[in-house]
């Protein structure tokens, strides 16, 4: 899988022959590639992208989890329904025509799956007469948070597509420079989303002031 040094290094190699720009920063070009590929990966049918882009999803193998109430929760459970949330947010998740990439949610040894649903529509089921027969568990996701009822679990199982880092969530080395991290971004995307960014250099010398940073705070160099 491309690098994200290896893809930034690729993009300024074309700068490099259209522009005598000295000034593009790393931090500059990868917050380009990464805007062009968010929009590219949620053009895409949500069915078809979990199928092409199956090489994509990481595992977070062991999030934590923290009890909240039902109104930070936006659940209106009648009963005394414990609620965990992830104690963090998740890194960031890339989006797809239906909403977020997350293929799995899970217990942490992946015996129990947990099913994708809202806050209204799982009130909703609570409030049905064959609740109380229904084992599956349930999760929704609302503002970078994983929230689960139902639970007394400690930590779960994420996987999914997602456009950060990820040190410290996998059990990948957690020294692993940024550059030398997996790009989250289709190979047969690429040439597009490279043409993209370059166009963008094409139509502007000038690098907006609020994007630009010193190599001295860059920590993709």
């Amino acid at each position: 899988m491309t690098t994200i040094g290896e893809s930034i290094s690729r993009v300024r190699n074309i700068i490099k022959a259209v522009t005598m720009d000295a000034f593009v920063t790393d931090r500059v070009i990868y917050s380009l590639i990464q805007k062009y590929a968010k929009m590219y990966i949620k053009r895409q049918d949500g069915i078809a992208t979990r199928a092409k882009f199956g090489s994509l999803f990481r595992k977070l193998p062991c999030i934590e989890l923290i009890e909240v109430d039902k109104v930070e929760a936006c659940c209106n459970v009648s009963s005394g329904c414990k609620i965990m949330r992830t104690r963090e947010k998740l890194p960031g998740v890339m989006e797809g025509i239906q909403g977020p990439l997350l293929r799995s949610v899970s217990s942490v040894d992946n015996s129990i799956e947990v099913y994708r649903t809202t806050p209204a529509l799982y009130t909703s089921m609570t409030k049905t007469s064959a609740f109380k027969y229904n084992k599956n568990k349930y999760y929704w996701f609302m503002d970078g948070y994983i929230y689960i009822p139902g639970i007394e679990w400690d930590s779960v199982l994420v996987e999914g597509i997602f456009d950060s880092d990820l040190s410290g969530y996998t059990c990948d080395d957690p020294c692993t420079a940024i550059q030398d991290q997996a790009m989250n971004i289709p190979p047969e995307l690429f040439a597009e989303i490279e043409q993209q960014v370059v166009n963008d250099f094409m139509k502007s010398a000038q690098i907006p002031q609020d994007t630009f940073i010193s190599d001295k705070q860059n920590v993709l160099r």
